[in-house]
C-alpha cells in the first residue's frame, strides 16, 4: 500500500473515531470513574516520576504562553523520538511539556506553576481513554472516595480531550509532508510536525 493511500485509511479511521468520541456517554463515564474512585494526594509523582513525559498541543502551549509571558521555547520541547531525513535533519511529532532533572519544569514545592493553564492529560491525570475505554495510569490516589459532581467533571474532561486528540491527529496527518528518510546528522535541527504543520527548531539530541 501507497503511503498516500495508508494516510487515506487512517484518516478514514479516525473520523470514525471522531464520530464515537462525540457519542461516548459522560455519564457512564462519570459512573465508572466513581467506582474506581480517586482523589488527587498532591504527591507529585505524576510530575517527577521516570514516565513523566507530557504531550501538548498548540493551542495547550499558547494557553500557557498567555498566562505565563514565557516564550514558546521556554516552555515545550521536541520529542527525542522520530525519524531522520536525507539532509540528517531530526523530525518528530507533536511538542512536551519541558522538563529539568527529569521532572516537570512547571512543578516546584509540591505546586503546579501553571495549574490554571495546564494541560488536559494533567487535568484527566490518571485516567485516559484507549478507543472509548476507560483505562487508568499508575497513582496513589486510586482507590479513594469521590463525589459525584468530581467524577463527572472529570468524564467530561476526558471526552473532551479524546475529541481534541483526534482533532488535532486529523489536522496533523492533513497537513504532514512526508520525506525521504537517511542518516542521523549532527547540526540539532529538528523539524516538528504538529496540526499547524511544520515548525524547525534547533534542540538537542540525546543518544
Amino acid at each position: 500500500m501507497r503511503r498516500k493511500d495508508s494516510t487515506e485509511v487512517l484518516l478514514a479511521k479516525l473520523r470514525d473515531d471522531l464520530r464515537a468520541a462525540r457519542g461516548l456517554s459522560t455519564e457512564r463515564l462519570a459512573a465508572q470513574i466513581q467506582e474506581i474512585g480517586f482523589q488527587c494526594l498532591r504527591c507529585g509523582d505524576c510530575c517527577t516520576g521516570e514516565d513523566n513525559s507530557v504531550v501538548v498541543f498548540p493551542f495547550e502551549i499558547r494557553r500557557i504562553l498567555g498566562a505565563t509571558a514565557m516564550d514558546w521555547s521556554d516552555v515545550v520541547e521536541p520529542p527525542q523520538e522520530g525519524e531522520w531525513d536525507s539532509e540528517g535533519i531530526f523530525h518528530t511529532l507533536e511538542w512536551r511539556l519541558k522538563r529539568e532533572d527529569g521532572s516537570c519544569k512547571f512543578y516546584a514545592k509540591c505546586n503546579c506553576k501553571i495549574y490554571g493553564s495546564r494541560p488536559l492529560l494533567c487535568s484527566t491525570y490518571p485516567f485516559y481513554l484507549d478507543s472509548g475505554a476507560l483505562r487508568c495510569s499508575e497513582c496513589r490516589g486510586l482507590g479513594r472516595k469521590i463525589r459525584p459532581g468530581e467524577a463527572w467533571k472529570i468524564a467530561a474532561l476526558l471526552k473532551k480531550r479524546w475529541i481534541i486528540e483526534i482533532c488535532e491527529a486529523i489536522a496533523l496527518l492533513e497537513r504532514y509532508e512526508d520525506f525521504e528518510r537517511g542518516r542521523p546528522g549532527k547540526r540539532g535541527l529538528c523539524v516538528v510536525h504538529d496540526s499547524e504543520g511544520e515548525h524547525r527548531v534547533i534542540t538537542e539530541l540525546h543518544s
